[in-house]
C-alpha cells in the first residue's frame, strides 16, 4: 500500500510538470478525421495531436517532423498500443535537431492547423495536415522492467528516474519546446546564423 501511495504522489507531481497545453485538451477538440474531411474549414483551429516521429526534415528557415498519429491518453501522451490514425506534419520555425528528435520517439504537439502538404510515402503521394508548433513535447521512454512492477501500472509515466535528473527544460533532460524555452541547445533564446 505504501508503494502505491508513493507512486501516486510521483504521478501527480509528474503530471503537474507537464506543459498546460499538452496536458489539457483544447476547448474545441478537432480530431484528425474531422481535419482531413475539410482542412480549409479548420485552418487556424488549435489542435493537440501526438504520435511517433517518422522523419525530421530541416530547411533553411523551417523544420518539419512527420508523425505517425496515435490517440492520446488523458495526459496527452500517445497511446502507441492503439491503432494508428494516419500521419501529420509538425512545422516549426525553430531548428529541430534530428539527433534530438529521433525516429520512434513519442511526441505531442499543440498549435494551429495551417492546411495540408504533400509527402511521398512508398511511391504514393499523400496529403497530410500541418500543425504549426506552439509547443512540442517529447516523452521519456518507458522503462518496461519498472513500469508495472515498481509503480503498479499507473498508465503513461513508467519509471520516474528519468523525469527529475538534470532538469534541462523538460523532465530529466527531455526537450520541451514552447512558451519561451527549449532545451537542449536550440530555441528562442539561442539564435543560430
Amino acid at each position: 500500500m505504501k508503494k502505491y501511495l508513493i507512486s501516486s504522489c510521483l504521478l501527480l507531481s509528474a503530471c503537474s510538470n507537464l506543459p498546460r497545453n499538452i496536458e489539457n485538451t483544447p476547448s474545441i477538440d478537432i480530431s484528425y478525421s474531422q481535419a482531413m474531411q475539410n482542412i480549409n474549414s479548420h485552418k487556424n483551429t488549435v489542435v493537440r495531436w501526438g504520435g511517433v516521429i517518422i522523419d525530421v526534415e530541416n530547411k533553411q528557415y523551417q523544420s518539419f517532423i512527420q508523425v505517425l498519429l496515435y490517440p492520446l491518453n488523458s495526459y496527452g501522451r500517445p497511446q502507441i498500443d492503439q491503432s494508428s490514425g494516419g500521419r501529420f506534419i509538425i512545422q516549426s520555425s525553430t531548428f529541430l535537431d534530428p539527433i534530438v528528435y529521433t525516429k520512434n520517439t513519442e511526441v505531442t504537439v499543440f498549435g494551429p492547423l495551417a492546411g495540408d502538404t504533400e509527402r511521398t510515402v512508398d511511391k504514393r503521394i499523400l496529403k497530410l495536415p500541418v500543425v504549426l508548433s506552439q509547443t512540442i513535447f517529447m516523452w521519456p521512454k518507458y522503462e518496461p522492467d519498472n513500469y508495472y512492477n515498481s509503480y503498479g501500472g499507473f498508465g503513461g509515466f513508467g519509471s520516474y528516474g528519468g523525469y527529475y535528473g538534470g532538469m534541462r527544460g523538460g523532465w530529466g533532460g527531455y526537450p520541451y519546446y514552447g512558451s519561451g524555452y527549449y532545451s537542449p541547445s536550440y530555441g528562442p533564446h539561442h539564435r543560430h546564423h
